[in-house]
């Protein structure tokens, strides 16, 4: 096969005062029609660094020192500013990783999909318009007429994605890069979109350069997979050969660190005092009034869960199914609308604002993202004593405390004077920890607190959590979309869909034999399903 994209010796210099010299350096990368390529390493490798030079679009100060890019054999390097815009959309394409920042909000989705069309094409509006509608079909969205006149915030995940999918290919480019476009998408939606992108590239020929971390979406889709550390490619083969017998340390300790979809095994007790009892949670949310009519939405109904001291129990689920309007009603941050919520002996789901403050310490919440939880203009080290502060504790005792804290997640003591934007993401989660630990609560809620990191990163975070938890006998509800991270750490899982728990039970027993077609689902949706990564297929 001819490679549509050839980059040869590509090195990517970095400005002054970076971590290293370049970005990337003496990289060699080829994509052949109808060929998808996976791009994978951890966050910093340099993957988008990669994408958005072959786009044409790094920033001023990442400039290429050597190299070329070959876009069926033209030198995107040399191409001057409007040569760049006269290939991009038409030769070749991009889909950014989140949607709702890569669209634009204030127009209507059906405009944006024209807007390619109408500023490389001289079709007329009638015929514009029969195309992006056909291309909205082909993406396989519900009824284009109200997708085409929606706007952004008017659609799920899912169906904004393939908004940008349609936009991508709408001219039928040569050469589709793909850049995490599945990393927020829960199991069921991610393997649609997974699907519709091999489906629309066999179906056009098109050459894919696929970037993520993600070695389920890896086993799922790739045809080739090249490995990327540090700027340089380790190792590119075939992905049949590298998934099963991977050649250099580095992508070996990338496999290895792949959560398996099998769970572990643990003893606990089963004994012990339980801290966290929901009986018949129920959050409804309501709208409409005196002119419009009146709308509910169930977002959880008749929710019953139970959580013992040193124990972790899962909720897993579809975006929308619930999960995380039960944490947010468990840790009080919004008010049931029925139900009890036990924490300890204590009915929390009813009781006042002013009634709950000294209970808030014994509920700690980690969030999905940690640069949003933390204050930009705050050190660290006074996010993680705030807290403490305002229950009483002396400003001295709260700072020894921290630094203890700092030890337990593995961070050095003496980086509490640095601000959140100098450490990596998770580095940055690890603080959230910290400072969640430093209210010595009983119960930890974790909201997809892992979902964003790379696979190496995410089961160092995930070894911590289960060291903490046994450390500090902490009971742990752990909220997420990935069921590979759910077998390693939960004892329990629970499932919903549409608001309810449609099964309830040990992991070993919920993932070894579902029961609901729901759970099965899932199953089936999860990206490398029934594939042991390290072995032979």
């Amino acid at each position: 096969m001819s490679a549509i994209l050839d980059i040869r010796n590509l090195a990517i210099a970095l400005p002054k005062g970076g971590d290293r010299r370049h970005a990337v350096e003496g990289v060699n990368l080829s994509v052949a029609r109808g060929e998808i390529v996976c791009l994978v390493g951890e966050s910093g490798s340099g993957k988008s660094v990669i994408a958005h030079a072959v786009m044409g679009l790094s920033p001023k100060e990442l400039k290429a020192t050597s190299g070329e890019i070959l876009l069926e054999g033209e030198d995107i390097l040399k191409a001057t500013p409007d040569r760049l815009r006269e290939l991009r959309c038409v030769r070749m394409s991009m889909i950014f990783q989140e949607p709702m920042t890569a669209l634009n909000p204030v127009m209507r989705c059906g405009e944006q999909i024209d807007e390619v069309l109408a500023m490389h094409t001289t079709l007329p509006a009638e015929e514009r318009r029969a195309r992006v509608k056909r291309i909205v079909e082909e993406v396989h969205l519900p009824d284009p007429e109200r997708m085409l006149a929606s706007y952004p915030h008017q659609l799920s995940g899912g169906q904004r994605q393939r908004i940008m999918i349609a936009i991508a290919l709408i001219m039928e480019p040569v050469l589709l890069i793909a850049d995490e476009p599945t990393t927020a998408l829960d199991v069921t939606t991610q393997a649609q979109i997974l699907k519709l992108i091999r489906e629309l590239q066999q179906r056009h020929g098109t050459g894919v350069l696929f970037i993520t971390h993600d070695f389920g979406v890896v086993a799922e889709i790739a045809d080739r997979v090249a490995v990327l550390r540090l700027g340089h490619l380790v190792e590119t083969r075939a992905k049949v050969d590298l998934l099963a017998r991977p050649e250099h340390d580095y992508t070996k300790m990338l496999i290895a660190s792949v959560p398996s979809i099998v769970p572990r095994q643990r003893d606990i007790d089963a004994a012990a005092p339980i801290v966290l009892k929901t009986t018949g949670l129920a959050k409804i949310y309501s709208s409409g009034g005196f002119l419009a009519k009146k709308r509910e939405v169930r977002a959880a109904e008749d929710v019953n869960l139970e959580l013992r001291r040193g124990q972790t129990l899962g909720i897993v689920g579809e975006s929308g199914s619930g999960k995380s309007t039960v944490a947010r009603a468990i840790a009080r941050l919004i008010d049931p609308t029925a139900g009890s919520v036990l924490l300890g002996t204590d009915e929390i789901a009813t009781i006042g604002v002013r009634a709950l403050r000294p209970l808030r310490r014994r509920v700690q919440i980690v969030f999905q993202d940690p640069y949003r939880s933390l204050n930009p203009r705050r050190t660290v080290g006074e996010a993680i004593i705030e807290g403490p502060l305002n229950y009483g504790t002396s400003r001295s005792e709260a700072m020894a405390r921290a630094r203890k804290l700092m030890e337990t997640v593995r961070l050095d003591p003496e980086a509490l004077t640095r601000y959140p934007h100098q450490f990596s993401g998770g580095q940055r989660q690890r603080i959230c920890i910290a400072r969640a630990l430093a209210m010595e609560p009983e119960l930890l809620i974790a909201d997809e607190a892992v979902s964003a990191l790379d696979v190496s990163v995410q089961a160092q975070v995930l070894e911590l959590l289960d060291e903490i938890r046994d450390r500090m006998n902490l009971a742990m509800l752990f909220i997420t979309h990935d069921l590979r991270v759910a077998a390693q750490v939960c004892d329990h899982v629970a499932v919903m869909s549409k608001g309810r728990v449609v099964e309830y039970g040990a992991a070993a027993q919920v993932f070894g034999a579902p029961q609901h077609a729901y759970t099965q689902a899932l199953f089936a949706a999860a990206p490398g399903r029934g594939y042991e990564f390290g072995t032979a297929p």
